[in-house]
């Protein structure tokens, strides 16, 4: 059953992914096409601002779904009730917060961005961005977050998949009407809010919630400890362009938002395959099942250390030639900037890295434990962008984010080793320094492949021989100091193709 459960959950995200990724290009290659790079610029430097704030769940949304894996395995309605009782009057209360963070917002930040456009347009454009990001995360994620640890995301993943397209579709009829980039936004929070109706309809069938139920002792624990940690993630993965838009230029942070679009697709699209990764092993460590998870983590470790140097050593042979076919007739800003490219593709290949030591701590609940962390990262982050970008522009936040993720990773699978896993820092250390040759190797050989022609298909055949030498370097390399890994996963896979 969780072998099922997390196949369903796997394909269900890696399709919303995809479909996400698809969607993601489309939609911004209009607005540059229609808008110009400032807009462009304008629109993700909102969405930036918005997001420190986090419409998401402050963090909450992960101590919830911790306090959950419990109740769930042992089948106790009653406990169940009680945390989502308990985090819906949380999430109440947050939306007043936010409210009054998005009139001050509105205020303050045509003042402080180094932009060229009016106030009303600016304000416009806020209250416009932060009804989509209610519409797409804030309704319903009680229910989401329940879904999530009770290993049937996939419900809101077929859900986000349906959304996304009939998004892009009404956005491009919109542009191409001529419709303003504020009815372009406006029409994204209507279509964003059938999502949440469908989870409350799901749940409303499937669960057995007490809305009505009381209680004396919080049933979430550590709730605000996860605030403080998910606010510092917020601000280490949003700063960059936050620095840029006070200190910078919106050219820049469009500039920025184009490379960043890519690397966060590859990225998001690899994220997609770990999403039932957490409830397992949150299930495994609630029912202390330790020689179970040790091993399952030991693979998990391995699988995404290996898949991250796979898909962001590609993506960083890669990125600028997708970029300036991208971005081809566009030339009000310069989108051709390798080093900060490769900078970028790091930090968010560390990000990648991280995972299973973050998968473990989120799983566990660690919240109090590792939020020191998470705030060092993110002053880290902060403190180098400021310093480095008026000399160095977008390599500076790029830098600062790399140093940062860095850092935070590092500590993370020190971390893990001394809490759960209980295996030497050698075995860490041989991981990252494997990943280190392959992706040298990698970025060396894609380095000789060129593109011919700037068009997608010339791009195309070119990415499919980086691909090609990647996987044979890759897997050379892993079958030289991982041999045992290696044989049992091709085993595994041959004997599924038996079985089918």
């Amino acid at each position: 059953m969780r072998k099922k459960l997390l196949a369903k959950n796997t394909v269900a995200s890696m399709a919303a992914q995809i479909t996400a990724l698809i969607c993601g290009f489309i939609l911004p290659r209009l607005f540059l096409q229609h808008f110009g790079s400032e807009v462009n610029g304008l629109v993700n430097s909102i969405t930036q601002f918005l997001s420190v704030i986090s419409f998401l769940e402050l963090g909450v949304g992960a101590v919830v779904q911790s306090s959950l894996y419990k109740p769930l395995a042992e089948k106790d309605n009653k406990q169940i009730s009680k945390v989502m009782v308990s985090a819906n009057k949380f999430f109440q209360r947050l939306a007043q917060i936010l409210l009054a963070y998005v009139v001050v917002l509105m205020l303050v930040y045509p003042v402080i961005a180094n932009q060229n456009f009016g106030f009303l347009y600016t304000a416009t454009l806020i209250v416009a961005i932060s009804i989509s990001s209610f519409a797409q995360y804030y309704f319903g994620i009680v229910n989401s977050l329940l879904l999530n640890a009770d290993q049937r995301g996939y419900i809101q993943y077929n859900a986000q998949t349906i959304t996304i397209i009939l998004n892009t579709l009404v956005c491009a009829i919109m542009i191409s009407m001529d419709g303003t980039i504020q009815m372009v936004k406006l029409a994204t929070s209507l279509i964003y809010l059938a999502r949440p109706l469908v989870l409350h309809i799901y749940v409303k069938r499937h669960y057995q919630i007490d809305w009505k139920i009381k209680y004396t002792e919080e049933p979430i624990k550590q709730k605000w400890n996860g605030v403080a940690q998910h606010v510092a993630a917020v601000v280490l993965d949003g700063t960059d362009t936050i620095v840029l838009t006070v200190f910078s230029t919106l050219s820049n942070v469009s500039i920025y938002s184009v490379y960043f679009l890519v690397v966060k697709g590859v990225k998001t699209l690899f994220l997609s395959m770990t999403n039932g990764i957490q409830a397992l092993m949150g299930e495994l460590w609630a029912k202390q099942e330790l020689k179970q998870l040790q091993d399952f983590f030991a693979w998990v470790e391995w699988i995404i250390h290996t898949g991250t140097t796979y898909v962001f050593s590609c993506t960083a042979a890669l990125i600028v030639t997708f970029v300036q076919v991208y971005t081809f007739g566009i030339n009000d800003a310069n989108y051709i900037q390798p080093a900060f490219a490769i900078l970028l593709t790091l930090a968010n290949a560390m990000h990648c890295l991280r995972l299973p030591y973050n998968i473990m701590v989120l799983a566990a609940g660690h919240y109090k434990q590792t939020q020191k962390n998470y705030i060092v990262a993110a002053v880290l982050n902060i403190v180098v962008s400021v310093l480095t970008v008026k000399a160095w522009g977008l390599i500076g936040v790029a830098i600062g984010t790399l140093a940062a993720m860095a850092y935070q990773t590092i500590w993370l699978a020190v971390y893990d080793s001394k809490h759960f896993i209980f295996w030497p820092l050698t075995k860490v250390a041989k991981q990252f320094a494997i990943d280190a040759l392959s992706a040298v190797t990698v970025i060396i050989v894609g380095g000789q492949i060129s593109v011919g022609e700037l068009s997608y298909i010339s791009w195309f055949f070119m990415a499919v021989k980086v691909a090609l030498a990647a996987l044979v370097i890759i897997v050379g390399v892993n079958f030289i100091f991982y041999k045992n890994r290696v044989n049992q996963l091709f085993n595994k896979v041959r004997r599924k193709a038996h079985d089918e």
